[in-house]
């Protein structure tokens, strides 16, 4: 049974624990989200990631599926307009020219996951013959429904509709701004090459911070309560999951409070 949510103290505890946060004040700060996370297990405020972009607790494996959903629904009406206008978020279009300079492609099945609004497959449309969209928000997915760039839609959560499926073999999977709510990659690049044509490109970004913030781990959730990722653990979980690096390029991902975003874009092929 789905616990009941008390509304009222959730909102408290919340705002409290933001506040405390925004003043510096990190171990109450912990407190408070713990009580979030008390009172919502699910964890609709991704109280967990911003415990672990303090620093403290453990780094979750991933973003928690009910924070990402509760996010991107609540901004699918502005989320363009944010994103490309405010945070100038261009990878779709980084990654149609990167493919391009590349001279790879065209695709037949296409498959973009954490579609959102079809940026990307919009990006790609006259790159690709069949195209299927794949995001967690119902908002997003009926806005790129809209737009009629994909042939199929799927409400699911990346790696769940990736072994599930019934769509591919897919010869182009990407996964822009995915990557930034998951932790451990095994999964979905295991996930991503059971579902894909040998030979077939996995293209993806990443965010990234410097060596010394890492400090030798692998992934953490940057002071965004986004998934950093290092380069070095990318090019080993495509070694072990079955992919060959064709192609990776540092980008700047988008702005953070005028700030500009280390990543990467990542072209991957899957061995035959």
């Amino acid at each position: 049974m789905t616990q009941k949510i008390d509304e009222e103290a959730l909102a408290e505890a919340y705002n409290r624990a933001l506040a405390l946060e925004k003043a510096g004040k990190v171990d109450e700060a912990v407190k408070a989200y713990e009580e979030v996370l008390a009172l919502d297990p699910d964890d609709h405020g991704g109280a967990a990631v911003r415990i672990a972009s303090m620093g403290r607790g453990e780094t979750p494996d991933r973003a928690p599926e009910a924070y990402v959903t509760t996010l991107f629904d609540q901004q699918a009406d502005a989320f363009e307009e944010i994103l490309v206008e405010q945070l100038e978020y261009s990878v779709p279009m980084l990654v149609r020219q990167r493919l391009q300079a590349l001279s790879l492609g065209p695709f037949g099945n296409f498959l973009d996951l954490g579609c959102g609004t079809g940026l990307t497959g919009g990006a790609l449309s006259d790159m690709t013959e069949t195209r299927t969209g794949v995001d967690l928000s119902e908002n997003m997915v009926e806005i790129a429904h809209e737009k009629e760039i994909y042939d199929s839609l799927y409400v699911a959560e990346a790696v769940d509709y990736l072994e599930d499926n019934d769509d591919g073999p897919f010869d182009l999977v990407t996964a822009t701004d995915v990557l930034p709510y998951l932790g451990a990659l095994e999964p979905l690049f295991f996930a991503a090459a059971e579902t894909m044509s040998p030979g077939g490109l996995f293209v993806f970004s990443s965010e990234t911070l410097t060596d010394a913030a890492f400090a030798g781990r692998p992934f953490m959730v940057g002071p965004h309560q986004r998934f950093a990722h290092s380069e070095a653990y990318v090019r080993a979980r495509l070694d072990a999951t079955g992919f060959d690096l064709v192609d990776l390029t540092e980008i700047t991902v988008r702005l953070e409070e005028g700030q500009p975003i280390p990543g990467h874009l990542v072209i991957a092929k899957l061995r035959g």
